[in-house]
């Protein structure tokens, strides 16, 4: 791990800390926002996560396996 690393998670650390007083500060004066915003990006980030996972399901192409002992043992 160097340097660069290190000071890109302390940078994240900070800017949770102040995310998450911005968020407190916003539900301690009872403001409709500070609880709406982020369960609508929870929601919409979760429906698209099982989009894509719905999507790669339905156009994945699976082709059989072709197994060789299974081929000699009955034409034999």
């Amino acid at each position: 791990m160097n340097d660069s690393s290190r000071s890109q998670g302390g940078l994240i650390c900070i800017a949770v800390v102040i995310l998450g007083l911005l968020f407190l500060k916003g539900v301690l004066s009872g403001s409709y926002f500070a609880l709406a915003l982020p369960v609508t990006i929870l929601v919409a980030f979760f429906l698209g996560l099982a989009f894509w996972v719905g999507w790669t399901i339905y156009t994945i192409h699976v082709e059989p396996e072709i197994d060789d002992e299974d081929d000699s043992e009955a034409s034999a």
